[in-house]
């Protein structure tokens, strides 16, 4: 048996946000990350909303990206004192993800991080709160995933909490928020939307449900993310949903080690997790290939590229690929993007070593091991095409 879940109302299209004031409780809590919010009036009208529907507010501002640890047991500390029946997060995947995770340990104090890490071990939600999630990137789809990524300075490592308790009760799509993004953050996000995708394309828990998701999300990304990236408001439009299609998708038939490898170098290397994935895509999809060329030659099949075998049709994507990574001023490999080779090699073996205990790991269609990683890893590094 296999399971799909989304939230229960997804509320899209300009102006959506104001579905906040329809909501039926007696306090909300609000979860942001930095001043975008507050100085392009989103957060303003978030609190007037909710204050229409007669609860009382609080905030918890300055979500940092890449959100730590510290930062979700303050802010569950915070909710414990007020005690919200809604919890609404507005902005980016961080200050998302953050509140998720606030989310589990406002309910369960009790509850230690290192087990709640464990993939799909989070306790029953809902006993004191739901959650609203309103995106202001075009990336991560958080709204509508069961995934918060929380990273452990101390260690050096990133955690994608896993579980479908972590699913938002209401999304809110309003592509006014987006209109807001910066080029590199229009990039970055963009790119890890179109990962998503490929990734729950072949992921081993893809299905009949969430195959249309992937591959219509892959879709508009490839006809929309460079108009978008140069400031197309009917684009923009266009990829807040797309990505949302993808989340949509990814919640449901997992991802793969792009993802993992995203995640272990992102607090070491300190490169933004969508780029990252946007570095890491096309040689990951050439280490697949050996596993499910098929599948993945359907993608640049329904995207009308040429090629007249399987292997010519996924050089055709990942060419495409790096083409609007080249376009976005996106590095092809981690050594243009500027890490020495000294502080590389200092860390390969970490990496590959915490990449293979990455919760999407299990989920790519080929398995993956610490040499495997270490070899993709230096790959990565200097540019050279997957061929093992």
């Amino acid at each position: 048996m296999s399971r799909f879940t989304l939230p229960r109302d997804l509320y899209f299209g300009a102006g959506s946000l104001a579905e906040l004031k329809n909501l039926k409780g007696t306090k909300a809590i609000i979860v942001t990350g930095g001043n975008s919010m507050r100085r392009n009036g989103f957060l303003q009208k978030t609190i007037d909303y909710l204050h229409e529907a007669n609860m009382e507010t609080r905030l918890i501002e300055g979500v940092e990206p890449d959100p730590s640890v510290e930062t979700v047991m303050k802010g569950a500390a915070i909710m414990r004192e007020f005690q919200p029946d809604w919890i609404v997060s507005i902005g980016g995947g961080s200050p998302i993800d953050a509140a998720k995770a606030m989310w589990i340990f406002y309910e369960h104090p009790e509850a230690d991080f290192n087990e709640v890490a464990k993939p799909f071990n989070i306790p029953a939600l809902r006993n004191k709160a739901r959650f609203v999630a309103i995106p202001s990137t075009s990336g991560t789809a958080t709204e509508v995933t069961a995934f918060s990524v929380i990273t452990d300075y101390s260690k050096g490592i990133k955690y994608p909490l896993a579980d479908f308790e972590i699913t938002p009760d209401v999304a809110i799509v309003d592509p006014d928020l987006a209109m807001t993004m910066p080029t590199e953050l229009t990039a970055h996000t963009g790119m890890d939307a179109l990962t998503h995708a490929t990734e729950a394309y072949v992921a081993s828990l893809h299905s009949d449900f969430t195959d249309p998701l992937a591959l219509k999300a892959i879709q508009m990304i490839v006809e929309n993310l460079l108009k978008s990236y140069t400031g197309d408001p009917e684009a923009r439009v266009k990829m807040h949903y797309a990505q949302c299609l993808a989340g949509m998708a990814f919640s449901n038939a997992l991802l793969g080690i792009v993802h993992s490898m995203a995640h272990k170098t992102g607090a070491v290397f300190h490169v933004p997790h969508g780029c990252a994935n946007a570095i890491y895509l096309p040689y990951v999809i050439d280490y697949n290939k050996k596993c499910c060329a098929s599948r993945l030659a359907d993608i640049p099949r329904f995207l009308g590229l040429q090629g007249q075998t399987d292997d010519e049709l996924i050089d055709a994507y990942t060419t495409l690929i790096q083409q609007m990574n080249r376009q976005m001023s996106i590095p092809l490999s981690l050594k243009e993007y500027g890490i020495s080779e000294e502080v590389f090699l200092a860390n390969l073996d970490r990496i590959s070593r915490n990449a293979v205990d990455d919760a999407c790991t299990g989920c790519n269609p080929r398995p993956t091991g610490e040499s495997d990683f270490r070899q993709l890893f230096r790959s990565v590094y200097y540019g050279t095409k997957v061929t093992y």
